[in-house]
């Protein structure tokens, strides 16, 4: 993890650094200060321990959404060992968990994340078929081209705009060929702008 993803150390900083993996665990769970609660994600991310996986990917469903951010990118830097819970995250009840799972599995940028992103991109809530999506983009697997397709129609204007940037990175001519339909039938112009974009 780099420095721009260090959290603003609440007071017992220096507590939650002296503490090992189960102290800083008890405090990602039990503690009732957001603030806490973050600074301890982001210390568990730095450890790296799998055991703190489980907790980490409870605590994208956390209330504060600094916590859910900071949990997302403690399990992208675990990385592979994260992979399978988070892929178990993706068929949670609330979408914020689901969202938060598909953006660190996107992070972590394995071949084995791509199942569970394609799997997102059929999600009813449009905030994870963008992330699933935006994942997929960076993973590059022709796997994900027929289920990006259908979202060049999505209801949703980022939705597309991102299976469009998604369809342009993978490429191939399946891809193409999708692309240059899609610039036939789409009405927004910007979307048409990142199509001609996608497709040069």
């Amino acid at each position: 993890m780099t420095d721009t993803n260090i959290p603003q150390k609440p007071e017992c900083s220096e507590e939650l650094e002296k503490q090992d993996v189960e102290g800083l665990i008890k405090a990602l769970i039990y503690n009732t200060d957001p603030q806490v609660r973050q600074y301890a994600a982001y210390l568990l991310g730095k450890a790296k321990n799998p055991r703190a996986i489980q907790p980490l990917v409870e605590s994208l469903a956390d209330f504060d959404k600094s916590v859910r951010e900071q949990a997302t990118l403690a399990l992208s830097a675990i990385g592979k060992a994260a992979i399978e819970p988070l892929a178990d995250a993706m068929k949670e009840p609330k979408w914020e968990t689901r969202y938060r799972a598909a953006e660190a599995l996107g992070k972590i940028a394995d071949e084995k994340a791509v199942k569970p992103l394609i799997q997102g991109l059929k999600d009813n809530r449009d905030h994870v078929r963008y992330m699933a999506a935006k994942g997929l983009r960076g993973l590059g697997d022709s796997d994900a081209i027929e289920p990006m397709i259908i979202l060049l129609k999505d209801e949703n204007y980022y939705v597309r705009m991102m299976a469009i940037r998604a369809l342009g990175a993978i490429g191939g001519k399946n891809a193409t060929d999708a692309l240059t339909a899609a610039l036939e039938t789409e009405t927004d112009e910007k979307v048409r702008e990142a199509i001609a974009e996608s497709l040069k």
